[in-house]
C-alpha cells in the first residue's frame, strides 16, 4: 500500500519523525552507553513493558503505599523489578508484604541532591539511616541510590547544564562514600534530559545514568540547551479553520486538549513554535480552538487559506503527547504507521 502524506491526517494530530528519534537515540548511546532495561514512571507502563518482553524494569517513582500489591505482583513475575523508597513508612509496608518463593524486594534509595522534589535530602542523617534500615530488613535488597537532577531544567546553555550535572554527580559520589564507610555498597545513578544530553566526565564514575526525554525532545529542551530545535522529533499538526480580520487573527483546530499549556509566558511565539513561521504567535487556546496572530504587523490571510496546515512544535512534548490517543509515525513526511501510547497509572 502506498504511504500517505502527513496532509492526509485529520487534525489535530501528533506526528513523530522516526528518523529523528533514531538519531537522537544513537547520539545518547554514544554519550552514555546502553543496557537492555527500562525506567518507567507509572505501573501501567511497567505492565506494558513486562507484557512485551522486558524483565528488568525500574519504577522510578517513590513507592505509593496504595500500589504495594501491584509492585509485589511485578516483583514476583519478572526477573528484576525495582522500586524507589524515600521514607521509612514505605519500608514498613514492604515488611508487611514479603515476596513469595524467597524473592527479594529490589529497592533504590531516592536521594535529593538539590532538585527539591522527591527523595530524602542527601545532607540529612536520615538518608544514611534509611539506607541502613533497608539493608537490615529481611527480604529487601538495597540495589542502589537514585538521584534526579531536575534542577538542570532551570539552566540556560551547556555550561550551566554541566555545572548542575557536576554538582549532582559530586554530591551523589560523596554520599556513596558515606555509605561505603558505614559498610554499605550498592549502585549509583543520576539522570535528567539536560544532564545526559551534555554529560560531564565524572558521570562515568556512576553505575548508571537515566537520560529522560532524549528520544522526542521539545522546545523547552532547546531553550535549556539540551538539543537544537531541529532535533525535536514530535510535533502537532493543526489546520486553519477561521479568519478573523477584525482581530488580526487566525483560528486553528488545536486547543489545550491537543497541546500542553506549559509554554504560557515562556516564548515570544506563545504556547509553541509554529514551524516555518517565526513571525506568528499562538496567542491563546480554549478547549478545541487556538488563536494565532502575527507578532507584529497585519496578517496576510492569502498565505493561510482555510484548511491549510500549520505545524506546532510543543514546548513540552511529554505533556502534549499524553493528550493524544495515537502517535502518527512518519519518515520524511510519509506515514509509516501508528504508535498507541499506554494510559493511566
Amino acid at each position: 500500500m502506498k504511504e500517505k502524506p502527513l496532509s492526509s491526517l485529520c487534525t489535530p494530530a501528533l506526528v513523530v519523525d522516526v528518523d529523528k528519534v533514531k538519531r537522537n537515540a544513537l547520539r545518547m548511546i554514544e554519550r552514555c552507553g546502553s543496557r537492555r532495561c527500562i525506567v518507567v514512571s507509572t505501573l501501567a507502563e511497567a505492565c506494558f513493558y513486562a507484557d512485551h518482553g522486558f524483565d528488568d524494569i525500574l519504577y522510578a517513582y517513590s513507592l505509593p503505599l496504595d500500589k504495594v500489591e501491584r509492585c509485589a505482583d511485578l516483583s514476583e513475575r519478572l526477573d528484576l523489578f525495582q522500586i524507589l523508597l524515600d521514607h521509612p513508612h514505605a519500608l514498613d509496608e514492604l515488611k508487611k508484604r514479603p515476596l513469595r518463593d524467597g524473592r527479594l524486594w529490589h529497592v533504590w534509595l531516592k536521594l535529593d541532591c538539590g532538585n527539591g522534589r522527591a527523595g530524602v535530602l542527601h545532607s540529612q542523617p536520615e538518608a544514611i539511616s534509611l539506607a541502613q534500615a533497608i539493608v537490615g530488613t529481611k527480604g529487601v535488597e538495597l540495589t542502589g541510590v537514585y538521584v534526579h537532577c531536575g534542577n538542570s531544567y532551570n539552566c540556560r546553555g551547556v555550561e550551566q547544564i554541566q555545572a548542575v550535572a557536576q554538582e549532582t554527580t559530586d554530591l551523589t559520589l560523596q554520599f556513596m562514600e558515606k555509605l561505603k564507610a558505614s559498610g554499605i555498597t550498592c549502585k549509583s545513578s543520576i539522570g535528567s534530559t539536560p544532564s545526559c544530553s551534555h554529560p560531564v566526565k565524572d558521570m562515568g564514575k556512576l553505575s548508571e545514568v537515566h537520560p529522560g526525554n532524549y528520544g522526542f525532545y521539545d522546545v523547552q529542551q532547546s531553550v535549556i540547551g539540551s538539543c537544537t530545535l531541529e532535533e525535536v522529533a514530535v510535533k502537532v499538526l493543526t489546520r486553519v479553520i477561521g479568519h478573523c480580520p477584525h482581530r488580526n487573527q487566525l483560528l486553528i483546530d488545536c486547543g489545550w486538549c491537543g497541546l500542553s499549556l506549559d509554554g504560557a509566558g515562556k516564548l515570544p511565539t506563545g504556547y509553541a513554535v509554529i514551524e516555518g513561521h517565526p513571525d506568528l504567535k499562538l496567542l491563546s487556546m480554549t478547549q478545541e480552538h487556538g488563536r494565532v496572530e502575527p507578532i507584529s504587523g497585519p496578517l496576510d490571510y492569502s498565505k493561510f487559506p482555510l484548511g491549510s496546515l500549520l505545524t506546532l512544535i510543543p514546548y513540552h512534548s511529554c505533556a502534549t503527547a499524553v493528550m493524544h490517543p495515537v502517535y502518527h509515525v512518519h519518515s520524511e513526511g510519509r506515514l509509516l504507521g501508528k504508535w498507541i501510547p499506554t494510559r493511566g497509572w
